[in-house]
């Protein structure tokens, strides 16, 4: 998108240049079971400036007084969560890149989480490719002049708070075997903090525990990873550990209710020109006459399973429970990022921190580049120039 930028990246580029990157990358760390794109996103100016702007009209909405009221249908009442706080600590922003009506590049958001990304394998990542390809100082990949030393000190101010790093834990199910675990992996680095499958977790009374070289510690925060999605099915598995719904003494980063609220739950109540049209289906009377324009998607689910693109009266009809669905006007992606062999997709993940008592502050991004009908690296497996990635974007 910086034509002096890809030009550059794509003359020098080569599959040993890639190869070393991905060895570089790898390296110290498990296996990467995702696809690492061949290139970062050479983002302009213009376009980093609607991305932020795009992220500011979420975020007001967010701040609203009401927003826990618009929301709080959001929430299955099976997986709500005791002792909510006032904040997500976590809000990450999904943009589609597309064109508009003058042939500008614009980004047109596709989903919202209150929960936490890529936090450390990102800037991982970014360092990686800068060393490996020699991009230059006029691009970053952080914004907001956040330095790597300013980033790793808000995650830790918003991760560990006023604990001690062996106080507070990643977890998830199976921590160390999730398609993510880099990410884990390089988070402990980063800050120290012990990475935990949820059985590694004991309750006594109101506490939770870890054992670690025959001594009890007691965990005092827990960095959440796990999508109650992915265990709706298994609720055995809290019998050998703890069930997080019921009433803990300990704090969590973020508390798993904002994963519901901040969501596409979310977007209905969004109006703006980086928003596509969206309503819950259950709201609609009449269905629009070009639904072949649109995409249907669960409020419940993970990384796009179960979203219907080429939408038919007869897929609405079956569904069962409409109040669970949204449709959305469907956005069209501009094959905006030069690969050696045409264009790619893109799409472009707005990241940000927020500490107790103070405001989100946007620190870094993920993207990702596909060929295929939906983004995501598991819809991409059979192409090169897929998959994910950074945005350097332009000072």
């Amino acid at each position: 998108m910086i034509p002096s930028q890809r030009q550059k990246y794509n003359q020098q580029f080569s599959t040993e240049m890639y190869q070393r990157f991905l060895d570089d990358l790898g390296e110290g760390y498990p296996e990467i079971p995702f696809r690492v794109a061949e290139t970062p996103i050479f983002v302009p100016k213009s376009l980093k400036e609607k991305l932020i702007a795009a992220g500011e009209e979420i975020i007001k909405l967010i701040k609203q007084p009401n927003f826990k009221t618009l929301t709080q249908k959001a929430i299955p009442s099976e997986w709500n969560v005791p002792n909510e706080n006032q904040q997500p600590h976590f809000l990450t922003f999904d943009f589609g890149i597309c064109k508009n009506q003058d042939g500008e590049l614009m980004p047109m958001l596709i989903e919202m989480q209150g929960f936490p990304s890529l936090y450390g394998f990102q800037h991982h990542l970014a360092k990686t490719f800068k060393s490996s390809f020699g991009i230059d100082d006029s691009v970053n990949y952080f914004l907001n002049e956040f330095t790597e030393e300013k980033y790793i000190a808000l995650l830790k101010e918003v991760i560990i708070g006023r604990h001690k790093p062996e106080e507070v834990a990643l977890m998830d199910v199976d921590a160390r075997n999730q398609k993510t675990a880099i990410d884990f992996f390089v988070t402990h680095k980063m800050l120290g903090i012990k990475i935990l499958a949820l059985e590694e977790i004991n309750k006594v009374g109101k506490k939770l525990f870890y054992e670690e070289n025959g001594k009890k510690i007691q965990l005092k925060r827990i960095y959440n990873r796990l999508i109650f999605d992915e265990v709706a099915n298994n609720t055995e598995i809290f019998k050998n550990s703890f069930d997080p719904r019921e009433e803990l003494e300990v704090e969590w980063v973020t508390h798993p209710n904002w994963f519901y609220r901040i969501s596409k739950f979310t977007m209905p109540f969004l109006k703006s020109e980086f928003i596509p049209e969206t309503r819950f289906l259950n709201e609609i009377e009449k269905l629009p006459g070009d639904l072949e324009n649109y995409v249907l998607k669960p409020l419940f689910s993970f990384a796009g399973m179960g979203v219907i693109i080429d939408v038919t009266e007869t897929d609405i009809a079956n569904i069962k429970d409409p109040e669970n669905w949204i449709l959305q006007r469907k956005v069209n992606y501009e094959p905006a990022v030069q690969s050696l062999d045409g264009g790619v997709k893109a799409e472009i993940r707005m990241m940000y921190l927020w500490p107790d008592g103070g405001e989100p502050q946007l620190c870094i991004n993920l993207a990702r580049l596909s060929r295929g009908k939906m983004i995501g690296v598991r819809y991409n497996a059979d192409f090169d120039w897929v998959g994910g990635t950074v945005c350097f974007m332009e000072k």
